[in-house]
């Protein structure tokens, strides 16, 4: 796309939580580093109609329930890259992990790094790179900065995010940005017990046009701000495991049974193990859900007169008589009308956190008193100041981490 129309699309998700340089760097280097990706051999498919979906790893997954990434799109490019590195007479080193940032006069030349048997060994070289894939798994850092209970998030990215990165770098004097929101998507609650039921399929496409509440029975997310953002409003309850979506039989013969991607709810999600509750009427769904019927139907009757209870539009108060607030311009809600109405309990799952450590146009680490820290460079999910921000606003992990660890690379090799 356009440099011009990123920028865009960047100012209409996250307008005040973007940088000016790092507007300008996502804009000017995404066709470059899919140009790269290409000349390194990774193969891509068209994915579908809508836009995002032009450039989709191959093989892609099946659209269906269930974890399933072993010989597809992502599982093979990360093969052929470390090939590569092979080639060109480089290692990968599996299974270290760095336990120390080596300063000298305050730059950065090299690594304490502790093997896979517990021995330690000092690695010398002329820059370190944090790319070690956010903090989502480090439980300390995300009850700090993300959920009171992040025990019931459930991980649905890779476990191996334990946050080691960003504690070097903060040890080093590096500011950290953008700490307290992720990516991630809402599940149905049962995904804690049925592997078959993560990462897919979501429960984002019913959630956006339907309601969430909480253990009240009462809405305390913008649905319209969609499956990222409500992941992690889920994910600041007190209880990150007492929201449930309530929505009618439209939605569940229509949205939900919607194929296109990301797999359905409808029929995929039952066939695979998940409930979905279901009542002909609001009091009978709210004793199945564990809700308090009263708070419940008072719930559904204010989210109906606000969009028009008939569905024949949107109402032109909707948002204005609701607290909080329903976004439209993304997704268009529907009525809870017609029975019978259906309810599935959720959790918030996460794939990877958006903070991390500050970084430039450059990749160079940010220090807390506003200088550089020589030597120390952050990428992809343990840099911050590109997503995140109020509204937990998403532009793509892989397209950040190559972005980000190609203009690294080409600093460090310039320097």
């Amino acid at each position: 796309a356009p440099a011009a129309d990123i920028v865009a699309a960047i100012d209409a998700a996250a307008a005040a939580d973007v940088s000016t340089a790092h507007r300008a760097v996502l804009a000017n280097e995404s066709g470059r580093a899919l140009a790269w990706l290409k000349s390194e051999g990774t193969r891509f498919i068209k994915g579908g109609v809508p836009e995002f979906m032009r450039w989709m790893l191959a093989p892609p997954r099946p659209r269906g329930a269930g974890l399933d990434w072993k010989g597809r799109g992502p599982d093979v490019l990360l093969r052929r890259l470390t090939a590569n590195l092979a080639t060109r007479g480089k290692t990968v080193r599996l299974g270290y992990r760095a336990r120390e940032l080596i300063l000298e006069d305050g730059r950065v030349v090299g690594v304490v790094a502790e093997a896979p048997g517990g021995v330690r060994e000092r690695i010398l070289a002329p820059a370190a790179l944090i790319a070690d894939g956010g903090f989502q798994a480090d439980m300390d850092l995300m009850r700090q900065y993300v959920s009171p209970q992040p025990e019931r998030l459930l991980q649905r990215g890779a476990a191996t995010g334990r946050g080691d990165g960003v504690r070097l770098a903060e040890a080093a004097g590096a500011r950290l940005v953008g700490m307290g929101s992720f990516y991630g998507h809402l599940l149905g609650r049962e995904a804690f017990e049925n592997e078959k039921l993560w990462p897919y399929p979501i429960v984002d496409p019913i959630a956006r046009v339907a309601i969430v509440v909480n253990a009240a029975g009462a809405r305390f997310l913008d649905e319209g701000m969609g499956g990222v953002h409500m992941a992690n409003a889920v994910a600041r309850l007190d209880d990150p495991m007492s929201a449930t979506v309530v929505f009618d039989e439209a939605v569940w013969t229509g949205i939900a049974a919607d194929n296109r991607y990301p797999p359905c709810m409808n029929p995929i999600y039952v066939n695979a193990g998940g409930t979905v509750l279901a009542a002909d009427t609001l009091e009978d769904l709210a004793r199945l859900a564990g809700l308090p019927a009263e708070g419940l139907a008072q719930t559904v009757a204010e989210h109906n007169a606000a969009i028009g209870n008939a569905g024949v539009g949107l109402g032109q108060g909707l948002g204005q008589g609701l607290a909080p607030p329903r976004s439209r311009h993304l997704f268009k809600p529907e009525p809870i009308v017609r029975p019978p109405f259906r309810a599935i309990p959720i959790c918030a799952g996460i794939t990877y956190t958006l903070g991390g450590v500050a970084i430039d146009a450059d990749s160079r680490a940010q220090g807390r008193d506003g200088g550089t820290i020589e030597g120390l460079f952050a990428a992809g999910s343990a840099s911050g100041g590109m997503e995140g921000g109020a509204d937990a606003a998403y532009f793509g992990g892989l397209a950040k981490a190559v972005i980000t660890g190609l203009r690294a690379a080409e600093t460090v090799a310039a320097d």
